[in-house]
């Protein structure tokens, strides 16, 4: 006995213009970055970044200590 397969003709699909124009925008575009990025890059100097110093103004609080009673001397 055979065993026969009722599988559909391969078809060829016509989506290669579509992948093509694709592909010719995409080099374009990379060819525009690098024609421009790569001079930018090379003209950027280091990042200098300016934070000022941080002040707190802390009001001390007034401490009287009394001072020792040293006895006077004695002659």
């Amino acid at each position: 006995m055979t065993t026969v397969v009722n599988n559909p003709t391969p078809t060829q699909e016509n989506g290669g213009n579509g992948f093509l124009i694709g592909v010719v925008i995409f080099v374009i575009f990379v060819s525009v970055l690098l024609y421009f990025g790569i001079p930018a890059i090379k003209n950027m100097g280091p990042v200098q970044v300016n934070v000022p110093a941080v002040q707190v103004n802390v009001p001390t609080p007034q401490v009287n200590i009394p001072a020792p009673v040293v006895p006077a001397p004695t002659q």
